[in-house]
């Protein structure tokens, strides 16, 4: 009976100091150095993100830096970053060299013109159909403005793509089936400069990312528009293909109904697990999603999608 007492006594002391020490290693507070490279359309947010996870936890760093989907993903799988923030989906390859997709974000790419192009007030009643934006970015058979109405202009079509490997023109690149190799037209580095390049020239058509397209307020960036992509092909703008503000394009994107959507990741060499594994955390808690809202530069997966993707990380 002693002998039996004494096992049990040992039995619950060892038990003890098992989850004293599994309580300690939760409670420890978070140190180091997270790296996290990538995307321009996440940039701005994890950004946000980092300051906020650094003033919960003082003795973590977190480096941010931008430079585009392609250089998040390569960093990401050479080890270089800890995270790698990629704005499109991940390629089967990548995968293979030992890549965790984390889903964090979603949003989409828009076509932008400069408010002084020639045939802007045509393009924002009629919107451009499909084929004419595959004959700008594709076969190169859309070469002046007066294609898309029949009119008169007689000015010449200026295409910018960009110059760097980028979830944005991965995107824009597949809404026509086709790879971002594929597409034609003056290469720009980043979407800052896609962007100026199309606000700067009056007969120019680019493409961007949500996150540059708007203001912090809500409002297109002054001396540009989005171009409506006339989805059903009827030959009219309709009104939900047109978008003036950030509310409007967001109710859009929600609804299904722009057809230039993407899905935003973190990409993580393994399994995610220390402090990559708390940010990712973070970033997917109701904090970091009302930080997504507050930046406002892309959307926030809904509750049921974040807890889906927790769930995945278990």
């Amino acid at each position: 009976m002693k002998k039996t007492l004494f096992v049990l006594i040992l039995i619950c002391a060892c038990l003890g100091t098992l989850m004293n020490t599994a309580a300690a290693e939760t409670e420890k507070e978070l140190e180091g150095t997270l790296t996290l490279s990538g995307a321009w359309a996440i940039y701005p947010t994890a950004v946000e993100w980092a300051a906020t996870f650094q003033k919960s936890h003082p003795k973590v760093k977190v480096d941010v830096s931008a430079g585009g989907a392609g250089k998040g993903a390569a960093d990401a799988i050479a080890g270089l970053v800890d995270i790698g923030m990629v704005s499109r989906e991940p390629d089967p390859s990548e995968i293979e060299k030992g890549i965790t997709p984390v889903y964090v974000l979603h949003d989409a790419v828009f076509p932008v013109i400069s408010q002084k192009n020639p045939a802007g007030e045509k393009i924002r009643a009629q919107g451009i159909k499909k084929e004419f934006l595959t004959g700008m970015y594709i076969t190169e058979t859309v070469t002046k403005w007066d294609h898309l109405y029949g009119d008169s202009i007689g000015k010449s079509v200026h295409v910018y793509t960009r110059s760097d490997s980028c979830g944005a023109a991965a995107s824009w690149a597949a809404y026509f089936g086709k790879k971002q190799e594929d597409l034609k037209g003056i290469g720009v580095y980043g979407d800052p400069g896609l962007l100026e390049a199309a606000r700067r020239d009056p007969l120019g058509i680019g493409y961007t990312n949500f996150s540059y397209v708007f203001t912090r307020d809500g409002k297109i960036v002054e001396g540009v528009a989005i171009a409506p992509i006339d989805a059903n092909q009827n030959g009219v703008a309709d009104p939900d293909e047109v978008y003036a503000t950030r509310g409007q394009a967001v109710q859009a994107i929600e609804a299904g109904k722009y057809p230039v959507t993407r899905k935003n990741y973190f990409f993580v060499k393994g399994k995610p697990k220390g402090l990559a594994l708390a940010f990712i955390q973070f970033t997917l808690s109701e904090e970091g999603s009302r930080i997504v809202n507050d930046v406002g530069t892309s959307l926030p997966l809904p509750a049921a999608e974040r807890e889906k993707v927790l769930k995945g990380l278990a």
